[in-house]
């Protein structure tokens, strides 16, 4: 499979790229911050989706393509968050909060990395497990998101 590298870094910077895009796109056409932002994030997160398939597919380039597709929108879905939070903290609040989402992430990853590998050693190597949760973590962590911030504004200094 030669220039996978090379095609997954394409693919990768088109998600950041359109994801950003997207949002931008709908902000031009007057929708709301948390319309547009929301509405973001959830295309992102549907994009993830198909990942799930990645075990099951028998062709190298169909998985790599749905690992490309899902690298992509998590880089749209970053963006995203990350705008998100200079849309709701004041600026000078922005670095810590970007930075404490920042250290919850790699914390999480570390977390997933062990799950997985117990998944993995109670289901004999059978990945479909882990790929099912990193298919559906996005939408899980966006009705999260809302559930906890119904409607982004920005916050208010007391």
């Amino acid at each position: 499979m030669p220039n996978v590298k090379k095609r997954w870094k394409h693919y990768t910077s088109g998600g950041g790229i359109g994801g950003g895009w997207l949002s931008s796109a709908l902000l031009k056409r007057s929708w709301s911050v948390n319309a547009a932002r929301k509405t973001a994030l959830l295309v992102c997160a549907l994009c993830v989706v198909p990942v799930m398939a990645t075990p099951l597919v028998t062709s190298p380039w169909m998985a790599v393509s749905l690992v490309g597709l899902a690298a992509a929108a998590h880089c749209g879905f970053a963006a995203n968050l990350f705008t998100l939070v200079s849309d709701m903290v004041p600026k000078q609040g922005v670095s810590s909060v970007v930075g404490i989402g920042g250290m919850a992430g790699a914390l999480g990853g570390m977390v997933f990395a062990q799950l997985v590998s117990r998944i993995l050693h109670f289901t004999n190597n059978n990945y479909a497990v882990p790929f099912a949760i990193a298919s559906l973590i996005y939408l899980i962590g966006l009705g999260v998101m809302h559930l906890l911030v119904p409607k982004l504004e920005p916050m208010k200094l007391a």
